[in-house]
């Protein structure tokens, strides 16, 4: 087929059969197993069943390119309605056997022209070098290296022990309290959301975006989200019992049919709370808190923008080793 034989077909998640979603998620599922050859499969099911699925506040617009009923294309913009008004998120993927031949241009072409119908005048997505033709499609899109990030990956039985000891240990008056959760409870929710808030500080790089407003919404509809996906996370958060403040947190996420890779999410301190050894503490304890909840966990992978200093010097301490260059890009619209 060429590139002009190619048709983008909008994807109608409320309208989809089974097998269109079934063939959907095969592409994505063929996609990640080339990247990541040595990570657990993805979920069949899962990835089909949540094709689409966006926050109430969020617009997200599924595309694909077929030949004879095979998903060989896959996209989607999606973007907020509340929040960034002029930003668009975009996701390409190309089957490993259909590539070179114009569907990933046609996608691109397709989201963006309706990125400009939607108002938005940038547009940001990620590559990563384990697609190495990624990072020269995003070039020759007029993509703008914003944010280059370094992938990072911990084996779990290679940690030290005695620096988990260490980071762990507290002084005899610590005034901090530790909570472990699975869900947000709900007297914590709001105080939960406006900690996630503090990510606004870590480094942009040269992504031309507003900060985030976290809401209690939101993070309960996350929560929604992952549980479809078959998605847990644990969330460990320090507290001044003094003020009710949520001084830091980090998160831990999984899927318990593919437990042996965990993610680590944001990990975050209040400037005011910093210098005590909170980020540590609490990236510590979590490891030491996730075999009770996700027992095979062997590694543990996670993103820190290169201008991240003070979080890559964490991570470097704690054992975690370069894995992959991931990039940031935004392309502006005229």
């Amino acid at each position: 087929m060429t590139a002009t034989q190619l048709q983008v077909e909008t994807f109608d998640k409320a309208t989809a059969s089974s097998e269109e979603r079934l063939a959907a998620a095969d592409l994505i599922l063929a996609c990640h197993a080339l990247a990541y050859p040595e990570d657990p499969p993805l979920v069949r099911d899962h990835v089909a069943a949540t094709l689409g699925d966006h926050l109430p506040d969020e617009m997200v617009l599924p595309f694909m390119v077929r030949v004879a009923g095979q998903v060989i294309g896959w996209a989607k913009l999606e973007f907020s309605l509340t929040q960034n008004l002029h930003v668009a998120h975009a996701h390409v993927m190309v089957h490993p056997q259909h590539r070179r031949t114009g569907v990933g241009r046609a996608l691109a072409a397709t989201l963006e022209q309706q990125a400009r119908q939607h108002g938005r005048r940038l547009v940001t997505f990620m590559t990563s070098d384990r697609v190495p033709a990624a990072h020269p499609f995003a070039q020759s899109l007029g993509g703008e290296a914003a944010l280059p990030m370094r992938q990072s990956q911990l084996v779990i039985e290679d940690v030290s022990a005695e620096l988990l000891d260490r980071w762990c240990a507290r002084p005899d008056a610590d005034p901090y309290r530790l909570h472990v959760w699975t869900v947000l409870p709900e007297e914590y929710l709001a105080r939960a959301a406006d900690l996630m808030g503090v990510m606004n500080s870590a480094p942009k790089g040269d992504l031309d975006i507003d900060d985030w407003t976290i809401t209690p919404e939101m993070i309960r509809g996350w929560e929604a989200m992952m549980v479809k996906e078959g998605e847990v996370c644990l969330t460990l958060a320090a507290e001044d019992p003094a003020t009710g403040t949520l001084a830091g947190y980090t998160q831990l996420f999984w899927q318990s049919q593919r437990a042996s890779l965990a993610f680590q999410g944001a990990t975050a301190v209040r400037p005011e709370y910093r210098g005590a050894g909170l980020g540590k503490w609490l990236k510590a304890a979590a490891l030491r808190e996730l075999p009770a909840y996700c027992p095979g966990t062997r590694s543990i992978r996670t993103n820190n923008a290169d201008v991240n200093a003070a979080m890559l010097a964490i991570n470097v301490q704690m054992g975690f080793l370069p894995y992959a260059a991931v990039t940031e890009w935004q392309l502006k619209l005229a």
